[in-house]
This record gives structure tokens, C-alpha cells and sequence, in this order.
């Protein structure tokens, strides 16, 4: 199993549309390294669901529940898509500002490169995330 971050504008689709819709096409996406990393997912993955813009924080984690396949709304195939489906909420979300004055995040991609909408989370981050939601 793999592991990544989503981001999202809550304004526009937030964790709890997810809950709502239970799952949803995750489309809209880009950014060339973004998109490599949407197509090395698979049925099974977890993400965690980041809310971008004024909030900056973690707030869920979900499932992909498909392979990645070609966006049909794009016309050009490098541009996938993947279904996810909300697997639950945090117990409390993680800030940014937390992340970035842990040591061990100075390396992950949501640090470093804060535009990319989609990025592989290591499992000792994923599980030291996870240790902060509680």
C-alpha cells in the first residue's frame, strides 16, 4: 500500500463534500509531477485530504477506490483521473504550522514544494501525522 496527500480548496470540494458524496472523481489536476504521482496510485491507497487556502491543515483520510485512467473531460492522455471515497474523519487536524516545526517533515513535499497538489507521503510521515490527530 502507498500513501499520499490530496489537496483541496474547502471552498470548492472539502473533506466533508467527500463524507457527503461518500466518493468522487479527482479530477482537475495538472501539475506534471502532481499528475506522476496520481498515476502511480492504486485501487487501495490511502490519502490523506489536505485543505488548502486559509485553513492549511489535514483533516481526512480516503481510499482510492480505481486504477488512474485518462480524464475525459481533458484532451490530452497524461491527464488522469482516480476515484476516492472517504474513509474517515481526523480526530483533530493537523496545521501546517505544526508539520513545518517538526523536524521530521523538513523534507516532505508539503514543506518543500507547498504548490503541489498531489504528493507520496512516506509511511513513517504518514503514522507520525497520524500521531498528531490524536
Amino acid at each position: 500500500m502507498q500513501y499520499f496527500l490530496l489537496k483541496t480548496e474547502p471552498s470548492v470540494y472539502s473533506f466533508d463534500d467527500l463524507v457527503r458524496d461518500k466518493t468522487t472523481v479527482w479530477d482537475g489536476v495538472t501539475n506534471f509531477a502532481a499528475l506522476k504521482h496520481m498515476r502511480s496510485m492504486h485501487r487501495g491507497d490511502k490519502a490523506f485530504i489536505y485543505h488548502s487556502g486559509d485553513e492549511k491543515q489535514i483533516v481526512g483520510i480516503a481510499t482510492i477506490i480505481s486504477e488512474p485512467r485518462p480524464d475525459p473531460k481533458a484532451n490530452d492522455e497524461k491527464v488522469v483521473v482516480v476515484d476516492v471515497q472517504a474513509a474517515q474523519k481526523l480526530k483533530k487536524p493537523v496545521p501546517l504550522s505544526v508539520i513545518k516545526s517538526k523536524k521530521e517533515f523538513k523534507d516532505f513535499p508539503l514543506v518543500r514544494i507547498p504548490c503541489l497538489s498531489v504528493m507520496p507521503v512516506p509511511k513513517d510521515l504518514w503514522d507520525a501525522i497520524l500521531s498528531l490527530s490524536t
